[in-house]
């Protein structure tokens, strides 16, 4: 489930505004650092992101699969994947 690559450090810099006030990464480098200390996850699909939050002991029950995309921590990668920070 981790496998940060290229697409998924330029998604995570591009975007992490989304989630934190000031940026934690300036580069590639410190994307993957950043990511591999808060043990982010990249799902395939939501069905995974899902099991993630369920495993996580986050309340999605009730959420329908927009609601929980649309939640801070989550990161929409161009070709389907998620990936997943927790703040």
């Amino acid at each position: 489930m981790n496998d940060y690559d290229e697409t998924v450090l330029n998604i995570f810099l591009e975007n992490q505004s989304q989630l934190f006030p000031e940026n934690v990464a300036e580069s590639l480098e410190e994307a993957r650092e950043f990511l591999e200390d808060c043990m982010a996850a990249v799902c395939k699909n939501v069905q995974e992101v899902r099991e993630y939050f369920d495993e996580a002991g986050m309340d999605a029950f009730g959420m329908d699969d927009e609601e929980l995309l649309d939640a801070s921590e989550v990161f929409s990668l161009p070709d389907g994947r998620f990936l997943i920070v927790e703040g």
